[in-house]
């Protein structure tokens, strides 16, 4: 366990980023976690270096993700259909099945040493359902945990139950990668192209869909300041911003 526990998140807006930079700069921020884990077995616990923590706010062009223990036929459209719809097609190391990126959808990394916070993979899961849950419920959205299925709902147990945010991550020595993708003035004709998540009998939400209206850009940043303030306080950690 790590005796110098450290808190502090260090927060990061990257805009508009194409989604395979964003993993490669996922990937690298978590190595330089992992290299100082590695660097800390051999030293006395006093002499331990603390590990950073970090938090990414991004927006992907179209692009479709398919996590490692996911199937393929889940991806409706072929090369020709992606290049006609600009989007791309990317496999990544995170668990769960396909998922649509795109603009108007905030989708947030968290890279963080969970052994500064909890070592309970399940636990993170649900803090991060919870950060979402709390942001959407300022929106007079309810949102909910469906059993046996990650993310964030709405209607749960109702014939039109539908996910408003998808989640998928990956812990490596407790490091985590990826996270979760909310809807907000998602073109929802993307999700047409796959079986979102694997799940045939479910729709997907977004803010927009539910509110009736487009959301301004000054909205989308009000919706990350708050993504930010519930995610401090549900991990009871510090934000710095970068």
């Amino acid at each position: 366990m790590n005796t110098h526990q450290n808190k502090v998140v260090e927060f990061e807006d990257l805009g508009i980023k194409e989604y395979q930079p964003s993993w490669d700069y996922q990937e690298k921020l978590m190595k330089d976690i992992i290299d100082i884990k590695v660097k800390n077995r051999d030293l006395p616990a006093e002499q331990h270096l603390t590990t950073p923590n970090h938090f990414l706010l991004v927006e992907h062009p179209h692009v479709y993700t398919l996590g490692k223990s996911g199937h393929e036929e889940n991806m409706l459209a072929g090369i020709d259909k992606l290049k006609e719809i600009d989007a791309t097609f990317v496999k990544v190391n995170r668990g769960g099945d396909i998922t649509y990126h795109g603009y108007g959808q905030i989708v947030g990394y968290p890279v963080l040493d969970l052994e500064n916070f909890f070592t309970d993979i399940h636990k993170y899961m649900r803090n991060l359902e919870e950060v979402i849950i709390r942001t959407i419920a300022e929106y007079g959205l309810k949102g909910e945990r469906s059993p046996g299925e990650t993310g964030v709902w709405l209607d749960v147990g109702k014939p039109y139950a539908r996910k408003i945010c998808a989640m998928g991550v990956k812990a490596s020595r407790w490091v985590t990668l990826h996270g979760f993708a909310l809807n907000i003035n998602t073109d929802m004709r993307y999700f047409e192209y796959i079986i979102p998540c694997g799940i045939k009998d479910k729709q997907v939400a977004s803010l927009k869909r539910e509110l009736e209206r487009e959301l301004t850009l000054e909205e989308m940043e009000d919706i990350k300041a708050k993504i930010r303030k519930h995610f401090v306080d549900v991990f009871e950690a510090e934000l710095v911003i970068k």
